[in-house]
């Protein structure tokens, strides 16, 4: 059956289905799947030119499943039930009628959509947000009556994106001179459940506004496609891949290389440590859909599985062939050795000159990082590189490749770039990783009124 389907169903990618979901918003019906379609997700950009998913009622079904099946394996594990007691802190994106869709129609982040589902008792009972406040179409009039709301809250559970959570304790702790710690707010605060960006980069930096270790860290993998695993158990970083979401997955080897008709895997046949990319097919009318996500399988027996990156963040314009995880655990490695904290990074690429062979660009917001420890910092990062990264060890070798060039950034650069470039700020707008283009980091330089003329390899 799976050998018939994948002969019938080639890959998709959004361009693929672009027009029919444009014909499904105008009220078309048994386009991708049987029936019509009320509610989209935008999975990046803006309503106007983002990726625009289509959710079915049937897809918000399995959605909802998923959340209450990540908190009730959380309580079963810790037996923490007292998170019952309190308020539960979710900071979903913004919903809104779609401009090309008639009455009834929804469009917006898929965290909003769910919520705007969500049972009665449950927005009276746990929800910390009123509803207007949700709907603020301001990020910084929303962040700021968001903390002074729930200061005076009994918080026990936070569902958020780790990068919005930094910024929204920071707000707290503002409001309220004298106060060490997010543990001093909410005395009672027992789990955090993390999603929308990798939690590894963020944990640290939670852990230390927050001031306790007992507030147990739980991490979700999800997006506008679908929601995919979870972590099961707190004391293990990796997620479970559950098969019974009705979901089917297939996986393509990253390493092969990019082939017009590449080998297709199903669960059956991965392997641990290789790295796929992912496609997926739902009750969406996503069939055989390119996600655009790089995972790795730590085991197959339950499936567990960490994300490693995009597909379109990696670095390999000069052969180096370096993935996201690679440059977090450099990034990690280095901070700990400097005992150092990093807020945000992006990497790109600086070309080649007449003087000068290629490097990579590190650009890092800290405030513990001086620009001082820059070199002493990319000197971490690149000796582990080249430990972990054959390809990237041979390029240094050979001086293919020059040391990374490492930027310290002011406290909130990246966010005063989100502003600018987005222009308007939601619960999932993400910060690129990785990109061997520089526009991304153009811009971040010149919100920080950086020299971006310097090419010197020396900080």
């Amino acid at each position: 059956m799976v050998r018939a389907y994948q002969q019938a169903v080639p890959l998709h990618t959004y361009a693929d289905i672009a027009p029919d979901v444009m014909r499904l918003r105008r009220g078309a019906r048994d386009i991708l799947w049987p029936g019509g379609v009320r509610h989209f997700a935008v999975s990046s950009g803006t309503v106007s030119d983002g990726k625009i998913i289509p959710v079915t009622r049937q897809m918000l079904r399995l959605t909802r499943q998923f959340s209450l099946r990540v908190g009730w394996q959380y309580v079963r594990r810790s037996a923490r039930v007292h998170i019952l007691a309190g308020k539960h802190l979710t900071l979903p994106g913004r919903v809104e009628p779609d401009p090309v869709g008639g009455p009834g129609t929804w469009i917006g982040e898929v965290s909003g959509l769910v919520a705007q589902q969500a049972p009665w008792w449950l927005r009276k009972g746990y929800q910390a947000i009123p509803d207007d406040v949700l709907a603020l179409p301001d990020w910084e009039e929303k962040m700021t009556r968001i903390a002074s709301i729930v200061a005076e809250q009994d918080i026990r559970l936070i569902a958020m994106v780790p990068s919005w959570a930094l910024v929204l304790f920071r707000i707290l702790l503002d409001q309220r001179p004298g106060v060490q710690s997010i543990h001093e707010i909410w005395p009672h605060l027992q789990v955090f459940i993390s999603g929308g960006v990798a939690l590894a980069s963020y944990r640290p930096l939670l852990e230390q506004l927050i001031g306790v270790d007992s507030v147990d860290f739980i991490e979700t993998y999800g997006a506008s496609e679908g929601f995919f695993s979870y972590q099961d158990d707190p004391g293990d970083p990796v997620m479970l891949l559950p098969l019974h979401s009705d979901i089917f997955y297939e996986f393509i080897p990253v390493e092969a290389g990019r082939t017009e008709h590449p080998e297709r895997y199903t669960i059956a046949h991965v392997e641990p440590g290789v790295r796929y990319a992912l496609c997926v097919t739902t009750c969406s009318g996503l069939w055989s859909y390119q996600v655009g996500d790089i995972i790795r399988f730590t085991r197959v027996t339950p499936p567990r599985i960490e994300v490693v990156g995009r597909t379109a963040e990696m670095l390999v314009r000069y052969g180096e062939a370096l993935f996201l995880d690679e440059a977090q655990k450099a990034l990690a490695h280095a901070s700990k050795r400097l005992g150092v904290s990093v807020d945000e990074f992006h990497i790109t690429v600086l070309p080649p000159t007449t003087e000068c062979v290629p490097a990579h660009e590190w650009l890092i917001e800290s405030d513990t990082l001086s620009p001082a420890g820059c070199d002493t910092f990319g000197a971490y990062l690149d000796a582990y590189l080249q430990r972990i990264n054959r390809h990237y060890r041979i390029r240094r070798a050979s001086r293919a490749l020059e040391k990374p060039v490492v930027r310290v950034l002011p406290q909130g650069t990246f966010y005063r770039w989100l502003y600018r470039e987005k222009g308007e700020i939601k619960s999932q707008t993400k910060i690129p990783r990785m990109s061997e283009e520089r526009n991304v980091a153009d811009g971040v330089l010149a919100c920080a009124a950086i020299n971006k003329t310097d090419r010197a390899y020396e900080v």
